[in-house]
């Protein structure tokens, strides 16, 4: 027994190793900080659609064609470069009877999707009018976004790691300790651009959007000289976490 106690005794005499008496030094406060920025949008960006139905192929094709061709044409006299534009989305789908006797198509639907980029904000109400007297049936989705995303994002950020170091000031002092140097950290971030809209379909999809997109940008009703468009702000958001030593 007295041979236990002795060895038992010399292992609490032995000196703990550097790693672990540094872990159990390093006392820390671990906090976390989040900010929102908010800014005006800059960019826009614009998904319209183009639908034909037809009996044959090749008319439902022809139509689309030619309604894609009038839109394109005035998005060139509207200024809109090139390269803001694209068609990204193209179905040809075949309905049937229903009686299922999938033996001929009874319709062909053909559609196409436009993406377009204005960079003048301004110009997206006469754009949305001119795009439904040219051939689109749908406004898919309108984006609403900014050039500089990076800039309020660093914005973000800053005020995120400042709320962060003051919550970790107040519990320090609340503790009677101080905050020390920063031991890590990680940042997240979100927003940047809002977006409204839908996809392909009936009802509630496609052609209600046209009708309300109509009526604010002035396609129907008594109109005023005033803007019936506001793009207002969207949010640009930063979060950080962080471990702080306590001295």
């Amino acid at each position: 027994m007295i041979h236990r106690f002795l060895i038992a005794a010399a292992l609490l005499a032995l000196p703990l190793s550097p790693a672990f008496a540094a872990e159990a030094e390093q006392r820390s406060i671990n906090v976390s900080g989040s900010a929102e920025v908010k800014v005006v949008p800059d960019l826009i960006l614009l998904d319209v659609g183009v639908e034909s139905r037809h009996a044959q192929l090749d008319q439902a094709k022809r139509s689309n064609d030619e309604n894609v061709a009038k839109a394109l044409a005035f998005l060139k006299r509207s200024g809109v470069p090139d390269k803001d534009v694209q068609t990204d989305f193209i179905s040809i789908e075949p309905t049937y009877h229903s009686d299922y006797s999938f033996t001929k198509p009874q319709i062909y639907i053909v559609r196409k999707s436009i993406g377009i980029k204005l960079s003048r904000i301004g110009d997206l109400e006469n754009v949305l009018t001119g795009l439904l007297s040219s051939g689109v049936q749908y406004i898919h989705g309108i984006e609403f976004r900014t050039s500089q995303l990076r800039k309020h994002r660093d914005a973000a950020r800053a005020l995120a790691v400042q709320a962060a170091k003051e919550k970790a000031d107040a519990l320090a002092a609340e503790l009677g300790v101080r905050r020390g140097p920063a031991l890590n950290v990680s940042e997240s971030y979100s927003g940047g651009w809002w977006r409204s809209g839908s996809r392909w379909g009936n009802g509630m999809s496609g052609g209600q959007m046209v009708q309300n997109v109509m009526q604010n940008s002035g396609g129907g009703g008594e109109s005023g000289d005033g803007e019936t468009l506001s793009v207002g702000q969207i949010s640009v958001s930063a979060s950080v976490s962080t471990s702080f030593a306590i001295e």
